[in-house]
């Protein structure tokens, strides 16, 4: 385990519609399951599981206009990963830990509970140099 208490879990994919992402990942082998609706984040997702070597994609697209992914994709409309996503048993462990070792962690979005990832509170942070990081907190170890 590194110092922050962080594991890797999934890199997030904004796009406007999801078929052309789902072709590509299905077409790479990835388990494509069916869409969740979000509506603390107003959004839809799909977790894509890598086998192997692949890492998990979460593709991400708006429910509607007033999703913040809308905002992303404005900027890319042909698709963007625009966060990385870690998992941790304790987020003020965590951030403690980057604060000790001069990490700048810009809370973007509070911890709220995720319908995908079980009502396991997620949280959105900007770290500053690297870009937009979620943080899972899991202390009971259920989000795979």
């Amino acid at each position: 385990m590194n110092g922050a208490g962080l594991r890797f879990h999934h890199l997030g994919l904004a796009v406007r519609r999801p078929r052309d992402a789902v072709r590509f990942l299905g077409g790479l082998g990835y388990d494509i399951p069916e869409p969740v609706f979000d509506p603390a984040q107003n959004v839809n997702l799909i977790l894509c599981r890598g086998r192997g070597t692949m890492p998990d994609v979460e593709i991400i697209y708006p429910a509607d206009a007033k999703s913040p992914a809308d905002a992303w994709i404005k900027l890319h409309p042909d698709g963007l990963v625009y966060h990385m996503c870690y998992v941790t048993d304790d987020l003020a462990a965590t951030l403690a830990w980057m604060e000790q070792s001069g990490v700048r962690a810009v809370c973007m979005a509070p911890p709220t509970p995720a319908v995908l990832f079980g009502g396991c509170p997620v949280a959105f942070y900007n770290i500053v140099g690297m870009g937009l990081c979620e943080i899972i907190e899991d202390p009971e170890h259920r989000v795979g």
